[in-house]
């Protein structure tokens, strides 16, 4: 069932229930984030430390194992990226600045 800006509350499952397995990508769960992880290139080391970490699989890898910039989509802010980074190439911002 798709669910929308039309749907009678009493056609939507109740909360915190997962019907589908693997339907994590269906929803778009970044915009509620109030911190923001900003990607700072220059002083990555591409270590491969912060995108094992990230619990919303956020920090997309490309074919030569590099980390790219942040999924927002998905990004939640939590800031465990940023706490495992060595090298400073992750800062956390108020969202929106």
């Amino acid at each position: 069932m798709e669910i929308n800006n039309n749907t009678p509350w009493e056609e939507i499952t109740p909360g915190g229930t997962i019907y589908d397995a693997g339907n994590s990508k269906n929803f778009k769960t970044g915009d509620w984030r109030s911190m923001k992880p900003i990607y700072r290139e220059e002083k990555c080391k591409q270590c491969g430390l912060c995108f094992p970490v990230c619990p919303d699989d956020a920090i997309p890898v490309n074919k030569e194992q590099k980390r790219e910039d942040y999924n927002y989509d998905f990004c939640k802010g939590c800031g465990v990226c940023a706490k495992v980074c060595p090298f400073g190439a992750i800062v956390m911002e108020e969202e929106g600045k």
